[in-house]
């Protein structure tokens, strides 16, 4: 049964993760920890306006924990807040509520799909999408405050 959550897919976006390591001059970090399984995720980013700029991130989680990182590393820089907050929930509904997958340039998300039948894994899977919606709410109450 595992066979289709651990496809060979999966494995090849765990084996293959960019954007390892810290952010120097990060605007903000987030780490995120599953208390159900120990995987954490560690997110820094860089943002101008709404746009995210520069990332970095360190992922100690199992192979579905690490694919989600991968597969963000690959698309996050050039996003802007609200695609990611709109991935987050897409990913959270394609999970927990059998939505669809994310499209266009989020596609390669689809690949998680096969998690929703094993609830145990959806923590590990989602700690990155919170992650950097974490960093983005602080550097935008960051910005708020400066006003």
């Amino acid at each position: 049964m595992l066979d289709s959550v651990y496809n060979s897919k999966i494995i090849e976006y765990a084996g293959n993760i960019e954007k390892v390591g810290e952010l120097e001059g990060a605007h903000a970090t987030a780490k995120v920890h599953s208390k159900l399984c120990g995987s954490t995720v560690e997110v820094s980013i860089k943002m101008e306006g709404n746009v995210i700029t520069d990332f970095a991130h360190k992922v100690k989680a199992c192979a579905l924990g690490q694919a989600a990182s991968s597969i963000m590393a690959r698309v996050v820089v050039g996003s802007t807040s609200q695609e990611m907050r709109e991935l987050r929930d897409t990913v959270y509904k394609m999970l927990k509520e059998e939505g669809a997958p994310p499209v266009g340039k989020f596609e390669e998300f689809r690949f998680l799909e096969p998690v929703r039948e094993y609830k145990p894994r959806h923590a590990s899977t989602l700690l990155t999408f919170d992650a950097v919606v974490n960093c983005i709410d602080e550097i935008e109450a960051q910005r708020h405050a400066a006003q």
